[in-house]
This record gives C-alpha cells, sequence and structure tokens, in this order.
C-alpha cells in the first residue's frame, strides 16, 4: 500500500476483533512513530503499549462511557514529556508543541497500522488523571491522545470529505483557491 492510499483507507474503527496484535509489530508502529517532525527535534513522545485487561479497563472506564475502548486487544497511551518541552520551549511548548509533536506521532502509528491492515481509533476525550493511574505516569509527562489497536471486525465506513474548495485559500482567507 502506497502512502495516498493508507491515508484514504484509514478509518477510525470501535469494533475489534479478538486477534492479539504480535508485539513485533506494536514495535514497529512506535519506531514509525517516532518518526515524526518534533518542535526542536525535542522528541518529547512517549507511548505506554497496554494489553492486560483489568487495565485497558481502567482505561475504558476514563473515557467516559467509550466501551469500545477496553475492547481492542491493545491501547497505545501517547503521552508528552511536559519537562522536556518546556525546558526546550517555555509555556508555548507545554501549550501548544507538545500537541502538535504527539499528533504527528499518532498520524504515523495510525497510517502505519492500516498500511498493515490494522485498525485504529484516536480517543482525545478521557479523565486525564485517571489515564495516569492507570498506567503509573509521573507527574511530567501527560496523557495526550489514546490509539485503541487491532483488527476491525467489519471493513469500517468512511465518511466523506469536505472538499478542497471549501477549506483551502489563496494567500488569504476567503479568497477562494483554484
Amino acid at each position: 500500500m502506497n502512502t495516498d492510499e493508507a491515508i484514504r483507507q484509514r478509518a477510525s474503527v470501535r469494533s475489534y476483533g479478538s486477534a492479539k496484535v504480535d508485539d513485533a509489530v506494536v514495535r514497529e508502529l512506535i519506531e514509525l512513530a517516532t518518526q515524526a517532525p518534533s518542535a526542536g527535534n525535542t522528541q518529547e513522545w512517549v507511548f505506554v503499549v497496554v494489553k492486560d485487561p483489568n487495565t485497558r479497563q481502567a482505561i475504558g472506564d476514563a473515557c467516559f462511557g467509550r466501551t469500545f475502548i477496553a475492547s481492542a486487544p491493545v491501547i497505545v497511551v501517547v503521552c508528552a514529556d511536559m519537562d522536556k518541552i518546556e525546558a526546550a520551549y517555555g509555556e508555548r511548548g507545554v501549550s501548544l508543541y507538545a500537541a502538535q509533536d504527539t499528533a504527528a506521532a499518532v498520524e504515523n502509528l495510525m497510517l502505519a497500522a492500516t498500511d498493515r491492515g490494522l485498525a485504529t481509533c484516536w480517543v482525545g476525550a478521557f479523565n486525564e488523571q485517571a489515564v495516569k493511574n492507570a498506567v503509573n505516569l509521573p507527574g511530567n509527562v501527560r496523557p495526550m491522545a489514546m490509539i485503541t489497536l487491532g483488527y476491525a471486525k467489519e471493513k469500517p465506513r468512511k465518511p466523506a470529505r469536505r472538499p478542497v474548495s471549501e477549506v483551502a485559500f489563496s494567500e488569504m482567507y476567503g479568497k477562494p483557491f483554484k
């Protein structure tokens, strides 16, 4: 699969089969995630791979009723070392770059997973403290996103996307990009 195909095929999956995901594949996905750009090459990302059913349930419970999360064979908790990014960039690093950097890593991971026939869902709605407790994060490490990972029970429906004519402008906002 080429990059364009992975981008077009990736969809959020909320129903997973019981097949396990090999640790070597998860390691490879994380290695590819770390190839993402980061502000000043700080690479402040931290990944916690969760497969234990009890921990997955604790994380699922922290996600405001989204029951599909605990059913995924793997949850990758994507975090940022806030001390590291703050030391490099101060408040802007904490308030913006940590989110940007981890988001770039998440997208790499999700596209690489799609390329390998795996399904994912990016989860951003969760109780941070409950997730920190579930995976024993130190105070300086903040959970930024969670990615559910596994094999889809069925082919996901890919929602329509807005056309370029609605989202891109030329030189200034409101001037159509042709």
